[in-house]
């Protein structure tokens, strides 16, 4: 089972926001923030459901694999409307569209989701695997 994980970011401020409205119709909030004074590396910000965070946000040369891969996390959602909502936070909030909310059959039947890369590349994902 994963605890937490987290990605770095170019512009914290930018990414802070954008995960801040992204994921927030998933139920996730800003749960910390810690300066660079206090981690001794880098401002970072955490995201989850409260009190703990489980997706960390970090100030530093955003990752990129070999090959120019971007990193890809899901999020799961506890109905379709919260992929659908996510997926117009995201793009409000400065996402750009890697596929819009439907079914995706190849996963499985009720696999709905909805794909944004954030102004790093990444793709953010949110999946509801129940039916409608």
């Amino acid at each position: 089972m994963i605890d937490h994980t987290g990605i770095t970011v170019t512009d914290f401020a930018v990414s802070k926001a954008f995960y801040a409205s992204a994921l927030a119709p998933v139920g996730y909030t800003l749960v910390m923030e810690l300066p660079a004074s206090v981690t001794g590396h880098a401002d970072v910000a955490g995201f989850g459901e409260a009190p703990k965070p489980d997706f960390w946000v970090t100030q530093a040369t955003a990752q990129k694999p070999a090959h120019n891969v971007t990193i890809h996390f899901a999020f799961r959602a506890g109905n379709r409307a919260q992929v659908d909502a996510f997926y117009a936070a995201a793009l409000q909030a400065g996402g750009t569209d890697n596929g819009a909310p439907g079914i995706r059959e190849h996963y499985h039947p009720n696999y709905y989701g909805a794909f944004v890369l954030d102004p790093d590349g990444h793709n953010i994902e949110v999946v509801c695997h129940e039916p409608a």
